[in-house]
């Protein structure tokens, strides 16, 4: 409960860890707490990764997946959840058939490819998402380089923007945002929102910096939050965006590559 007597949201992240603590699970508690949610998490996989790229993956077993879910269930309970890196199929039916019952909200970040550019999850995987988990999400959150592995189609132009959209709630999903942060090298970088009848805009000054570890999470995990506190979809992004804007504006510099967010600005 807050200060103020009002009940705390509980936001669940179904993810991988990030030891260097800029991504996955770590950017989503993070993200939670300063938005006022209490974050519990369910790890899909611990990698051995840092501001430079991915040394290492462990994938976790599925059954250990499912044990994590259902400890939360029967105790503490949650009004929203996150998927994240979910790297093998099975894994991804396991934790569908354990949240696809459930009355909540689910924002679902196909993780695919790490900012360093290291592939995280199998080809079978990506299928199993976007066969099980779109169909029951309130928002897909794909980056471009997601947007083209998932629609199989190359993103040249606002028109391929508004294309990919479409054939992603094709694929069941209530809407999608396309994050636009590497869509071209202008000054403002947006991000476009889609719930299958009207396309929803949203803008800001492009900041030139290495600090965008964990952005599309932070986004995503932002949105989750909004969401969990009341807000509908359009003000939950619009939200999310200045967020994760000013979590990168006010970074700190940490590591030797593309360093983490400032979430606690």
């Amino acid at each position: 409960m807050k200060p103020d007597g009002k009940i705390l949201p509980i936001c669940m992240t179904i993810a991988g860890s990030d030891s260097g603590g800029g991504a996955g699970i770590q950017a989503d508690l993070k993200t939670f707490a300063s938005l006022s949610c209490y974050g519990v998490s369910v790890v899909t996989s611990v990698t051995a990764q840092n501001t430079k790229g991915v040394d290492d993956i462990h994938i976790i077993p599925e059954d250990i997946v499912h044990s994590q879910i259902e400890s939360i269930k029967k105790d503490i309970g949650f009004n929203c959840v996150k998927t994240g890196m979910i790297p093998e199929t099975k894994m991804v039916e396991t934790i569908v058939s354990s949240i696809s019952s459930e009355k909540i909200k689910i924002v679902v970040d196909p993780v695919i490819v790490a900012t360093s550019g290291d592939k995280l999850v199998s080809d079978e995987a990506i299928d199993a998402i976007k066969k099980l988990l779109f169909p029951i999400a309130e928002t897909v959150t794909p980056n471009l380089t997601e947007a083209e592995v998932i629609t199989g189609k190359k993103i040249f132009s606002k028109d391929d923007l508004s294309d990919a959209c479409k054939r992603i709630i094709d694929l069941g999903a209530n809407s999608v945002v396309i994050k636009g942060g590497h869509f071209d090298k202008s000054d403002v970088s947006e991000d476009i929102l889609y719930d299958g009848e009207d396309y929803y805009f949203f803008s800001s000054k492009r900041i030139n910096t290495t600090s965008t570890h964990g952005t599309g999470c932070t986004f995503s995990s932002a949105i989750t939050s909004y969401l969990a506190n009341g807000l509908d979809l359009v003000n939950s992004v619009d939200k999310a965006k200045k967020y994760v804007t000013s979590a990168i504006d006010k970074a700190y510099k940490i590591g030797n590559g593309n360093g983490p967010l400032n979430h606690f600005f």
